[in-house]
């Protein structure tokens, strides 16, 4: 059992997320709000994280908090998951993981198929 936190501030769809790991036997957490993430990796260790690109208070606040959990925690999997293409005409993809500018392990668009997320995660973690 893996330990997942889920970083996203859309409750129902985190929530939803959160269930579905549960079924594939992960311990998952969500976090709402991108000023408390930090917060939450340092309490919880996790063995790997899903984070949104997109929040309220900063469209591109993702980023950021990837590049703070690097410096701060180092290699924890990222798996970032976002509408951000939906939004704004950039085309992300894994193709654009970068260690500076985008570090994180893995890159899926919303909205998600829930068995793909769920293989995703399960490579993360191993």
């Amino acid at each position: 059992m893996a330990q997942i936190l889920i970083i996203d501030d859309d409750k129902d769809f985190s929530q939803t997320v959160a269930e579905v790991l549960a079924l594939e036997g992960h311990a998952a957490t969500v976090e709402n709000e991108s000023a408390k993430a930090l917060e939450r990796v340092r309490q919880m260790h996790p063995d790997a994280i899903i984070l949104d690109v997109m929040f309220p208070e900063n469209p591109s606040e993702g980023f950021e908090i990837a590049r703070k959990i690097r410096e701060d925690f180092g290699q924890i999997p990222i798996l970032m998951l976002t509408a951000i293409n939906q939004r704004f005409p950039l085309g992300f993809s894994n193709k654009d993981i970068d260690p500076k500018w985008m570090p994180v392990t893995e890159f899926l668009e919303k909205p998600v198929d829930m068995d793909q997320l769920c293989r995703k995660i399960a490579g993360l973690v191993g």
